[in-house]
């Protein structure tokens, strides 16, 4: 994946795993699943995959059970299979961050997204007060993950900031940067929800990390958000009726690559 070209990322979001309230499969069915989906974004024309425990609700904050790691690893190696050498991400909510990197390392994944890697926040899971670069980092380097890239959500969706209500979108980036970030990541307010450009705007005023959008891309806005990001998460817009906890749509999807070629043409 190569963000200095506009990547485009896809989401694959796992089914329930077992443990959870939502659970109804076996590992092998979910994993299947997901490889197919993972498929059907690479033939589309995706750039990347990022497999997401998002059916896992309601999360749990800090205390991801050995069953989580073993699932979401068993999930990323059938995904893995099923692209070849795609670039693919990592991510285990909510706040497990740790976990998700170690299932990166197992897999071959190219990066993690880190929920509340600087700064506090009160989420719908809780409240999130603790900082996870430090720790983090240091647990990267303990496994011999340094080649996994930590990209970081910042004024994250889904949790409200009233904490740091006096920091610019801006402030919170060059906040990532100083503690290491790989890249940051801008979102709505919630899964679907299109980000602000002027925030993204920001972003890429703040930092020459790479900056990504994580949340409500369409095939309308890409190219004003190429014009300030490096990357596009998408996930919501190309399962079938554009809901996330359905399928991915091979349509909508090879519609959203083609928007996403037009805009690095312009």
């Amino acid at each position: 994946m190569d963000l200095s070209k506009k990547a485009l990322i896809g989401m694959v979001h796992v089914g329930a795993l077992p443990g959870t309230p939502g659970s109804r499969e076996g590992i092998g069915a979910l994993a299947s699943r997901a490889a197919g989906e993972a498929r059907v974004l690479k033939e589309a024309g995706f750039d990347a995959v990022m497999i997401e425990n998002m059916h896992d609700a309601p999360y749990v904050h800090g205390a991801q059970g050995p069953e989580v790691v073993a699932g979401m690893t068993a999930v990323g190696l059938a995904v893995r299979a099923a692209v070849g050498g795609m670039s693919m991400g990592v991510q285990v909510l909510s706040g497990g961050n740790k976990e998700a990197l170690a299932v990166a390392l197992a897999c071959g994944a190219l990066f993690v997204r880190c929920e509340n890697f600087v700064f506090s926040h009160v989420a719908d899971e809780g409240l999130l007060e603790r900082a996870e670069a430090g720790p983090l980092l240091r647990y990267r380097r303990v496994i011999g993950a340094e080649g996994v890239r930590v990209y970081c959500d910042v004024k994250k969706k889904h949790a409200s900031h009233a904490i740091t209500g006096d920091l610019s979108v801006g402030e919170c980036v060059r906040g990532a940067e100083f503690f290491g970030a790989d890249g940051v990541i801008v979102t709505g307010v919630a899964t679907g929800r299109a980000a602000s450009v002027e925030d993204v705007k920001e972003a890429r005023g703040a930092t020459g990390l790479p900056v990504l959008v994580g949340s409500g891309v369409t095939p309308e806005q890409v190219r004003a958000l190429f014009r300030y990001a490096d990357g596009l998460i998408v996930g919501s817009w190309v399962k079938r009726d554009g809901s996330w906890n359905n399928e991915v749509d091979p349509g909508r999807a090879k519609e959203l690559a083609r928007a996403a070629a037009l805009a690095r043409g312009a």
